[in-house]
């Protein structure tokens, strides 16, 4: 019988091959291909590679020069996304200690300079984010929370006049409203919702 001392690193290292069965991929740019591992968390579900294509299909398929947050990050794909078609700058917010490592250590893999990770509330940091400071603000929250409302009216304030809001959820739900965001396109894909908002620029 093997003592408790010696299953130990055992049982940790079997856990750790399986938090995260299963997987993404970047679909364009310099990192196309690039596996993205995805933890088996409650809420958690990656933007389809579908949806994904489409979104970047609509905002063109280079974003140099942009400044972009992913404000639920989960695995990042989001975010890794933007980073691999040219953004200046992506700010991944994830309040999970796991999806945190696990972002850190993508981001390292690839090289990604571009990508900062914080680990804190996603509602907090934006509320303190100053105004128009962004250009594309990525909200896919857990389907389950109530977080999609309050953080798109955080988005609306500090997206640039012009600057896009991109939002994602449940398709039975109805799409929340913030006042100077316009619909520019929407979808939907399966149980998905998604649709690409404008800051509407001065007249």
């Amino acid at each position: 019988m093997k003592s408790r001392t010696a299953a130990a690193p055992q049982n940790a290292r079997s856990r750790a091959q399986t938090a995260f069965p299963r997987e993404v991929r970047v679909i364009g740019g310099a990192w196309k291909r690039s596996k993205l591992p995805v933890a088996d968390r409650p809420g958690l579900r990656p933007t389809p590679d579908r949806v994904r294509e489409t979104l970047f299909n609509w905002l063109g398929q280079a974003l140099d020069g942009w400044r972009c947050i992913d404000a639920f990050a989960g695995s990042g794909a989001l975010g890794f996304e933007a980073a691999s078609r040219g953004a200046a700058e992506v700010v991944m917010l994830e309040c999970d200690p796991a999806l945190v490592v696990s972002l850190q250590g993508v981001r390292e893999r690839l090289r990604a300079d571009a990508v900062r990770i914080e680990r804190g509330d996603a509602l907090q940091w934006l509320a303190r984010a100053a105004p128009g400071s962004v250009d594309l603000v990525f909200l896919d929250p857990p389907f389950d929370s109530p977080l999609l409302a309050p953080a798109l009216l955080a988005a609306a304030r500090i997206v640039v006049d012009g600057g896009f809001v991109y939002v994602e959820g449940p398709e039975s739900a109805d799409p929340p409203a913030a006042a100077g965001l316009e619909r520019w396109r929407a979808g939907r894909a399966g149980a998905v919702r998604f649709e690409l908002l404008r800051k509407a620029t001065p007249a």
